[in-house]
């Protein structure tokens, strides 16, 4: 899990939730690697779909995008 900055949380918390209290989202990171179908939870990436360890902080990311593209979280 990575915690997200104040700048991210305030970001996140005007856009609409994908479902109860969670945001589906993509990353950009400042290095240019992209990261589609990730979780984010009360301030927390929790989960990115097909990655198990998440090698990034949040100075990391460039970037974030609200998409709401859900999938099965019980399946990666």
């Amino acid at each position: 899990m990575i915690e997200l900055g104040t700048k991210w949380i305030d970001y996140l918390k005007n856009k609409p939730e994908s479902g109860m209290g969670y945001q589906i989202v993509s990353i950009v990171l400042r290095n240019g690697i992209r990261y589609d179908q990730v979780v984010v939870d009360s301030g927390y990436i929790t989960k990115i779909k097909g990655i198990t360890v998440i090698s990034f902080t949040d100075e990391d990311i460039l970037e974030i995008i609200v998409t709401h593209d859900k999938w099965d979280f019980g399946t990666d």
